[in-house]
């Protein structure tokens, strides 16, 4: 069902062509669903954050951001390993908009409220697989943490089972 985008995520990795757009918002939508999934349990306030990241980035609807998201979800499934998305974002994203996407890898992983030592260690793999510093994804998480502490939505600081160094 998804051979050509697959297809497509060699090609680009390879350096036969450019990704095109939409294959690249699939590849950043099944990622954040394989963050989302890490730890076993995909909640709604997880989905909604997947929905509310594409949302914002690609300024689709909340139909386009649905349909978006059932896709990934079904490409994500399918997907043998991370490294075909992580790969093809990392050729086709400049630094520092990848720091963006991993900024929007930690919302996801903050959604419901935990983070799981499952999550810890993917987010490490893609932040590393997207070649994006340590500190740099240190301080995206923190963002976000500022953020949801603002809100009032954010988990305790030491929510992580991840021990006293969380991610």
């Amino acid at each position: 069902m998804f051979s050509n985008f697959f297809e497509s995520l060699r090609a680009a990795s390879g350096g036969e062509r450019r990704l095109h757009a939409d294959d690249e918002r699939l590849a950043l939508a099944a990622l954040l669903v394989r963050v989302a999934r890490a730890d076993g349990v995909y909640e709604a306030s997880e989905r909604a954050e997947i929905d509310r990241v594409l949302a914002t980035r690609f300024g689709l609807d909340a139909a386009g951001t649905d349909a978006l998201r059932t896709e990934a979800e079904a490409v994500e499934a399918d997907a043998p390993d991370t490294v075909r998305f992580t790969r093809t974002l990392k050729d086709a994203v400049p630094y520092e908009q990848r720091l963006g996407l991993v900024e929007a890898l930690w919302q996801v992983a903050l959604a419901d409220d935990r983070r799981s030592n499952a999550e810890n260690n993917l987010l490490r793999l893609v932040v590393n697989l997207l070649g994006v510093a340590d500190r740099d994804s240190g301080i995206a998480r923190q963002n976000v943490q500022d953020r949801l502490d603002a809100e009032g939505t954010a988990p305790p600081r030491n929510a992580s089972s991840g021990g006293p160094w969380g991610a």
